[in-house]
């Protein structure tokens, strides 16, 4: 494990208020007689200041479970199931986001809840600049905020991400890949919101960049106390990055508790897999073993646990049950029938 860009924040920080929860979140595709389950019984609680890692492969429903959270899920994508309980900073009651329709969302967005896509480039409008687009943000939630000061305001949250203020006038195809990632970061902070949620916000960078960006979200992290959604493939960023880190497969969390943990004594098999498909920097030469076979088809789920077809711990009982997400040690759960003798 390698060691982090930034200091994690005091543990208390992490063990605060939460500020999101989510219960039993299920979301489906529905396509006719034959609907996908994408995420089921999803559930997960973030705290103030803290970042939680969402890893998993493609298909494991990551992307679906963000744009649920963040209610930018559209047909034939719906919400079956669950709560999504915002807890603002005000301390007034948690508010359902699964409940609220588009003129109550536009309370949330931007300045309680946002998000950074996966590429820059889509997220970005490109035939307006840079600037022009962080004020439309900036003016819409603040009416009171003129032209010339948005402008100003705009040029200020670039260079809080590095990049130099009298680029506010560049369009994004004038900004690299890496400056595009941090200025849809900055764009995403400009209003102050309490928790963003980050769609793989790296993964068209340089390892180079990659590094920069992660130290800049954490050093605002802190100097702005917002939580973080950050979702990813890659585990070994997360355990760099993330202080709590949930694994998803075939829609479901198998498990999740603190990245030390995770990293040192995972007890799900396909985390442990995850976690030795990648070579640590100072450690002997050895094979890379990377995990059999493929996710399956989530219109057709096998039966009882869903990775037990690639599994090579499997065990009797695991082709008929479904594994619950039990609290193994405090703080960490797994979804395996390995810990739970007596469902096999």
């Amino acid at each position: 494990m390698t060691a982090r860009t930034e200091e994690r924040l005091p543990a208390a920080a992490s063990a605060g208020q939460a500020v999101l929860e989510v219960r039993g979140l299920d979301v489906e595709y529905a396509t006719g007689d034959d609907p996908v389950r994408a995420c089921v019984d999803v559930g997960f609680t973030l705290r103030r200041g803290e970042i939680l890692g969402i890893a998993g492969e493609s298909g494991s429903g990551k992307s679906t479970l963000i744009t649920a959270l963040t209610r930018l899920q559209r047909p034939p994508a719906v919400t079956t199931a669950g709560e999504i309980l915002f807890h603002g900073r005000d301390g007034s009651p948690p508010v359902d986001l699964v409940g609220l329709g588009p003129k109550e969302l536009r309370r949330y967005r931007w300045t309680a809840l946002s998000i950074v896509m996966q590429s820059a480039m889509d997220a970005l409008n490109p035939v307006m600049r840079i600037g022009a687009q962080f004020a439309d943000v900036l003016r819409a939630h603040d009416k009171g905020l003129g032209k010339q000061g948005a402008w100003r305001r705009a040029a200020e949250l670039l260079a809080m991400v590095g990049i130099s203020a009298d680029r506010v006038r560049d369009y994004p195809h004038q900004l690299s890949g890496g400056m595009r990632q941090r200025a849809a970061i900055a764009l995403a902070l400009a209003c102050r919101p309490e928790l963003v949620v980050m769609d793989e916000p790296t993964t068209a960078v340089d390892v180079v960049m990659q590094r920069q960006i992660l130290a800049q979200v954490l050093r605002m992290r802190r100097e702005l106390g917002f939580s973080v959604v950050f979702v990813t493939h890659d585990l070994s960023l997360l355990l760099e990055l993330a202080d709590r880190i949930a694994i998803m497969y075939a829609g479901r969390i198998i498990e999740s508790g603190d990245a030390e943990t995770l990293y040192r004594d995972p007890k799900h098999p396909y985390t442990r897999g995850l976690r030795d498909s990648f070579p640590p920097l100072r450690a002997p030469l050895r094979t890379l073993r990377g995990i059999p076979g493929t996710p399956p088809d989530l219109r057709r789920p096998p039966s009882g646990c869903p990775f037990h077809p690639r599994c090579a711990l499997r065990v009797e009982g695991c082709d008929r049950t479904l594994p619950p997400l039990l609290e193994i040690t405090d703080g960490h759960q797994a979804a395996c029938l390995l810990h739970t003798p007596g469902d096999r």
